[in-house]
This record gives C-alpha cells, sequence and structure tokens, in this order.
C-alpha cells in the first residue's frame, strides 16, 4: 500500500469534509457536456473493480470483518483525485471514507452517492475460480464482489477521477461514502455515520447507491432496466416459546418446543394479503404498457395474479415486493434428547412494505398465539422515492441515452440497502448502479451467488451512464 500520509489516520472528531475540482459545471435539467470519460477511466473501472475483490473484506456477521484495507485503497485513489477523504471508526478495522465533490452550484441541495465494501462470505469449494481472485478472464471480471457492490464501487472513483483529469465539476456538491457493514447490521457502516457524523451529509436530500439499472432481458428481445425506487422494510424477529420442563417420557401439555413449532408453522404457512405500493403500482403499469396491456392497479377489482401471469419472466420483478413476508430461518431448543426444555427459540425474517408495519404487527401477535413470545431482533424502516419526478427522469434519460433500446421502469427491492440509515437524515435514496448485461446473464443469481463476476463492458457502460446522471443531477 502506497503511503497515504493526509489519508491514513482514523478520523472520530466532527471536522467537516472538504473537496475539490475544477471548473466547468452542467446547468441544472439540460444534458451535460460532452463526457470527460476517456479510456484510462473505463480502464480504472476494471482495475478498481479487480482491485477490490482481491482485498477480502468477508462479513461473517457479528463483527467479524475489516474493511480497512479496502477503505484505504479508495481513499488513496480519492486523494489523487484532489479529494480529501476522511477515514472514520467506531470499531478498530471497521473503517468507512466519506468524501465531498464541491458542485458549482451553491444553491441546490447535495447528492449522497454510497456503496458498501463490505461483501458475503464465499465457500472457495463451491467455486469454479477463486473467489478473491479478481481476475479478468474472457472479458470477465471475477470474484465475491464482481455485482454485490464492488463493481458500483469502482465505476464511482473511476467517474470521479474522470472529473478531476478533465476539471469537471458536477452542478450539486456530491457526497462520496464508502460504507462498512452493510452485509450485517450497518451499525459499523451507514447507521454510525448517520448517528455519529450527520455533518458530513448536510445538504444531501437524495442518494443513489445499488441494485439497479441493470439489465433484465425477458425473452421478448426488450431490454429492461429496473432502477429501485423503494424497499422493504427489515423485522427480523427472535420468537421464544416457555413452558414446562421435565422428563422426555411423561405427558407435557406446556411442552415449549411443540408450541414453538406450532407458530413456526404458522408462520410459515401464511399467505400475506396483497398490498401495493406506488412504486410497484408504477412498475406493474409500465411492465403492462410494453406487453400493449392497459392496467389500473388502484381500479376495484384489480386481479394482480392474472396480469402477473401475462407478465411472465418479468413478473419477478414485483412478486416479492407485492406483500409483507415472513420466512422461519432458525431453530433452537434443548440440551438433551430426553429432557423436555422450558424454553425453545426461533428467528424469523420478516420484511415489511412501506405503510404495512401496523398490519405486520398485528398479525404476528395472532399468528404467534398466547404461548409464544415474538420481539423485532433487527429492524429498518421500509423506504419508497418519487417515481414521477426530475430525479427519476434523469436516471431514466441517462440509461436510455446509451441503451436507446432499453426500458427503464421503476421497482421496489424486495431486501435492504444502506439507505435505509441515510434515510434518517432525510435522504431519499434510488438504486442506480447501471450495468448492460447479456442476454443469459443471471444477475439475480449472482447476488450472494457462487462464481460472482460482471462483464468488463458492463463496466465501461455504466461508467458512461453514471457520469451523465450525476453531472446531470
Amino acid at each position: 500500500m502506497a503511503d497515504m500520509r493526509g489519508v491514513d489516520e482514523i478520523r472520530r472528531d466532527d471536522a467537516p469534509v472538504a473537496g475539490a475540482a475544477g471548473p466547468g459545471a452542467v446547468a441544472d435539467g439540460t444534458p451535460p457536456a460532452p463526457a470527460p470519460v476517456d479510456g484510462t477511466a473505463l480502464d480504472e473501472a476494471v482495475e478498481f473493480t479487480s482491485g477490490l475483490i482481491r482485498i477480502d473484506t468477508t462479513n461473517r456477521g457479528g463483527g467479524d470483518c475489516r474493511e480497512r484495507p479496502a477503505a484505504e485503497y479508495v481513499a488513496e485513489r480519492l486523494a489523487a483525485a484532489g479529494l480529501e477523504p476522511v477515514l472514520l471508526e467506531r470499531t478498530p478495522g471497521r473503517t468507512n471514507v466519506v468524501a465531498r465533490i464541491e458542485g458549482t452550484d451553491p444553491s441546490a441541495p447535495a447528492l449522497l452517492v454510497h456503496g458498501h465494501l463490505d461483501v458475503v462470505p464465499a465457500e472457495a469449494a463451491d467455486w469454479s475460480f477463486h473467489p478473491f481472485s479478481g481476475e479478468v478472464h474472457d472479458g470477465v471480471v471475477r470474484g465475491r464482489g464482481a455485482v454485490d457492490m464492488k463493481n458500483t464501487d469502482a465505476m464511482v472513483l473511476a467517474v470521479v477521477r474522470a472529473w478531476a483529469r478533465h476539471g469537471v465539476r458536477p452542478r450539486r456538491d456530491i457526497v462520496i461514502a464508502y460504507t462498512a457493514d452493510e452485509e450485517d447490521s450497518a451499525a459499523d457502516g451507514s447507521g454510525f455515520l448517520a448517528d455519529r457524523h450527520p455533518h458530513l451529509f448536510e445538504g444531501c436530500t437524495e442518494g443513489i447507491s445499488e441494485s439497479g439499472a441493470f439489465t433484465l432481458h425477458p425473452g421478448s428481445g426488450r431490454a429492461l432496466y429496473p432502477i429501485a425506487a423503494g424497499e422493504r422494510g427489515t423485522a427480523w424477529l427472535k420468537l421464544t416459546a416457555r413452558g414446562t420442563a421435565g422428563h422426555g417420557s411423561k405427558p407435557n401439555r406446556a411442552n415449549a418446543v411443540s408450541r414453538l413449532a406450532a407458530a413456526v408453522a404458522r408462520i410459515g404457512a401464511y399467505q400475506w394479503p396483497v398490498r401495493l405500493t406506488d412504486t410497484v403500482a408504477a412498475c406493474v403499469t409500465e411492465l403492462a404498457a410494453l406487453q400493449g396491456m392497459s392496467v389500473d392497479p388502484h381500479a376495484p377489482g384489480f386481479d394482480l395474479d392474472a396480469v402477473l401471469a401475462e407478465l411472465g419472466p418479468v413478473a419477478a420483478l414485483v412478486e416479492a415486493t407485492v406483500r409483507n413476508s415472513t420466512n422461519p430461518t432458525m431453530l433452537s431448543a434443548g440440551y438433551k434428547l430426553n429432557v423436555v426444555p422450558a424454553h425453545a427459540t426461533a428467528y424469523v425474517d420478516g420484511r415489511t412494505l412501506p405503510g404495512g408495519e401496523a398490519e405486520f404487527e398485528a398479525t404476528l401477535d395472532a399468528l404467534t398465539g398466547p404461548d409464544v413470545d415474538w420481539e423485532f431482533h433487527h429492524r429498518e424502516v421500509a423506504l419508497e422515492a418519487p417515481v414521477d419526478g426530475r430525479t427519476f427522469r434523469i436516471l431514466r434519460e441517462s440509461v436510455e441515452h446509451f441503451d436507446p433500446a432499453g426500458h427503464v421502469v421503476p421497482f421496489c427491492m424486495a431486501g435492504g440497502t444502506d439507505a435505509k440509515q441515510f434515510s434518517r437524515l432525510g435522504i431519499t435514496g434510488y438504486g442506480f448502479s447501471p450495468l448492460k448485461l447479456p442476454p443469459g446473464f443471471d444477475y439475480w443469481a449472482l447476488f450472494h451467488g457462487v462464481d460472482e463476476r460482471v462483464p468488463v463492458d458492463a463496466l465501461h457502460f455504466g461508467v458512461r451512464v453514471l457520469d451523465r446522471a450525476l453531472r446531470t443531477l
């Protein structure tokens, strides 16, 4: 690692972050000036994706991760572009990086661009190549984080450095944040930044990050680019059943294991009712229109299941986000086969739609019954962002400018991102990490999957789209 000097010191104070870049601006709402993206920027997007993958930032949960080497990697390259990155930690080794690029319009609200540095575990024995090799093979960058989300981290870094080389400044201040701990609780990452260093995000009203503007090929010859404008809320639950301990050979009508098992079975079998949010309704409407169907999701008697059946494979964009959900995932009880334990526990992965929290809690009370208690093990809000305003229009235009045959649609993410924590600061979030992917490339399967990889051409497309979007916004 090269000498970091002014970047290397961990910051735990509340000093502001300054940024710098050259002259030149983009007027509000007008197409940007000629792109500063050059061959160097395209090469760096690939180089940085590979370099970040080679830094093992596996997050196994419970604090078992060390993002600092990756944080130093991006901070060094931001500093070389004339910025003043600050490294911040709540826990030693769990490092975040924040830098600000000053825009040309001081009256414009700032924009947050954020990405996480940690990745989920990868079992090397299951992969056909080493998960942390970062090798470029047959036009593809391979390794854990190639799509989630070191590719986007690298593309943002390449864009920022291209701006510095060409003396370009965006219209708005842009705050760049590389975070720790997104793949667990975000307590050492975006949660820590939002709670302890909110001044770093002063003026930010909107943010963009992962899981959007990637190509889906539904088999109709069309290329779809879903942009995330919502997230279901996180509602991870702990269930506890209590009963009477006793000998396993005797009848026991207060068996904690039986009580827990019954509650878990009810939860697992429950079919949550359909609840269409504005984002999902817009997604259904646009997908239907692309297939020549005119639908009104808010009309009385609207048959969502019939419409989804007509949509075919693209129905997967909405199927997981039309309801709250509860999936039992962990069970724990007992310490000896012939002893009935006094208590038993289970964990459930719950997700809530925007506005669905009250229904969720009331339903859990009914499903668990009088003999099982439940509590939130981890909880984060559901999010929804406008799809009919200036920001979404610019994101749409930026993608379709570089793929005129593509169709952007809004969608709601089934899971969640760091946008949840940043929403505490009043920041509205969009999922926008553009990639143009070839037919047959299963983007969804590679998230937390085996043999994660991203095409070099997709990174080049993403750099161009991000540059245009960020300078226009």
